[in-house]
């Protein structure tokens, strides 16, 4: 007898229908037969579910079983096709009646006792089974939450094989999962970070306001123990809410590399990740013989930080420069090509010079001009034109640290970022530019133009400075926020004047 499950193969983040075929003839030994592109992880799966459905109380089909992954032109990897491949065999075999069987979607990873585990990538299965109009999906029972953001469709959660196989013959029914969207979205506004708790920094903070208002990439540069680090791991505190869309797409991301933490249906707030200064460019970027979403994917409409930003290989900050502009990494392999969204803001930060003081009134720097020389060249100057802003982030005195009063704090700095964002929500509605940081040529044009002193102040700028046409570009876009934040039309001289000083890295050079 022939069975048809439908269950999916996940290519880079998205899933691909694929049909599991289980034939089990009258003929032959009972030794299965995979074919289809699987895996070795998939090969690995008659294994598993012969221990499986024996401890199940079932028994595994006595006769020649060959099992179809469908496409076969498309790749098959991970152990989700187990509980489909089982649960075809079970119908296939006549020992589970289920005639709605092929009204689903179905993956799970199976224990050898014949429980559920498991599997990555299931709100990519649930946006598929959503837009091919399958009338419900069947995953283990800890992604179910994870499956049911996507309200169109029913979500069961299984949590072993003989219960998936009654919930398909109707012997055992099952209240679909319900998930309260709203409720994450509001528990996600709570954060246990404040930049109140940095003490003095009035100036980067101001920085950091104007860079979360455009989504500018920045740059931070000063002593150790200056509070970069600090400020840095603040910066979702005062960041726009995520949107529904782009929660979907961020959650996605993780849940594709396996990444998501567990109970967590959604994430419903900015991601931040900050990887070791020894990562690999595969790492970073994406990558592997089956490609896989790298940390800027991970960082998708969040932040990437980058501590010790001198300290990492050469190859791996230039691989930085074409995903920074594009916002999306593309791999391509002889077999397939896979992209994956990486719409991030570039936190960086670095000190002056090896020794780290070279800008520190309080201690002196035992750096040779050569050696600081050497040690910012392994910056490269087209990497340091992509990021909008350079800030100094000095070392403050004992006065500063000691102050009673707390500072300007995330509360009144996200006050100042949403007021900005509205403005260019409002400004770019209808297209795809989503921040004054992507603006385009012809966006320049028209929301940043100058007057006549601003078109002198600019000339003098890039003259004396030496800037490129992208730092150029940047300087704009970075006065188009900064007059966003005052509530202003235009681009005057003040918000230019501003926009210029935060290329440190220029003026130094």
């Amino acid at each position: 007898m022939l069975a048809r499950i439908h269950s999916t193969a996940l290519l880079g983040i998205e899933a691909h229908p694929c049909e599991v075929e289980v034939d089990v003839t009258g003929r032959g030994f009972g030794i299965p037969t995979l074919v289809g592109l699987p895996d070795s992880a998939v090969k690995e799966s008659t294994d598993r579910i012969r221990s499986a459905l024996l401890n199940s109380g079932y028994f595994q089909p006595k006769t020649r079983t060959t099992i179809n992954l469908a496409p076969a032109s498309l790749r098959k990897e991970g152990p989700a096709f187990d509980l489909p491949i089982a649960l075809g065999m079970l119908i296939a075999d006549d020992q589970v009646a289920a005639p709605t069987a092929e009204d689903y979607l179905i993956a799970g990873e199976l224990a050898l006792d014949g429980r559920v585990r498991p599997v990555r990538g299931v709100l990519s299965m649930a946006l598929c089974c959503r837009d091919q109009g399958f009338a419900g999906l069947l995953v283990p029972r800890e992604n179910a939450e994870e499956a049911a953001v996507v309200e169109e469709i029913d979500v069961f959660g299984v949590t072993s094989l003989s219960e998936a196989a009654g919930l398909l013959s109707g012997e055992l029914p099952l209240e679909p999962t319900t998930l309260n969207v709203q409720a994450l979205f509001q528990q996600a506004a709570d954060y246990n970070l404040d930049f109140a708790e940095v003490r003095g920094q009035e100036a980067v903070k101001r920085a950091l306001t104007v860079a979360a208002a455009g989504s500018h990439n920045v740059l931070l540069l000063g002593p150790p123990g200056t509070g970069k680090t600090m400020l840095a791991k603040r910066m979702p505190t005062i960041l726009p809410p995520l949107s529904r869309q782009e929660s979907l797409e961020t959650t996605q991301i993780h849940s594709a590399a396996g990444q998501l933490p567990r109970g967590r249906g959604l994430l419903a707030t900015r991601p931040v990740r900050q990887p070791h200064h020894s990562i690999s460019i595969a790492a970073l970027v994406g990558g592997g013989t089956v490609p896989t979403a790298g940390e800027v994917s991970l960082a998708h409409h969040g932040v990437l930080f980058l501590d010790e930003f001198p300290e990492f290989n050469r190859p791996v900050l230039e691989s930085l420069r074409q995903v920074i502009e594009d916002g999306q990494v593309t791999i391509s392999r002889a077999h397939s090509s896979v992209s994956f969204p990486a719409a991030f803001m570039l936190v960086a930060a670095m000190n002056p010079c090896p020794c780290g003081y070279a800008t520190d009134a309080r201690k002196p720097c035992k750096c040779s001009p050569p050696q600081i020389d050497r040690y910012m060249a392994r910056i490269s100057g087209p990497l340091l034109e992509r990021i909008d802003i350079h800030v100094e982030v000095p070392a403050l005195p004992i006065e500063a640290l000691r102050e009673v009063r707390e500072g300007t704090g995330s509360a009144a700095m996200r006050e100042q970022v949403l007021q900005a964002f509205a403005a260019q929500q409002a400004r770019f509605a209808g297209t795809p530019v989503g921040s004054n940081a992507r603006m385009g040529t012809r966006q320049l044009r028209t929301f940043a133009s100058l007057d006549g002193d601003g078109e002198r102040l600019l000339r003098q700028a890039v003259s004396e400075l030496g800037l490129s046409a992208r730092a150029h570009d940047k300087v704009l876009r970075v006065a188009r926020t900064i007059a966003d934040l005052a509530g202003a039309e235009t681009v005057t001289v003040p918000h230019l004047a501003e926009a210029i000083q935060y290329r440190r890295l220029d003026r130094a050079l």
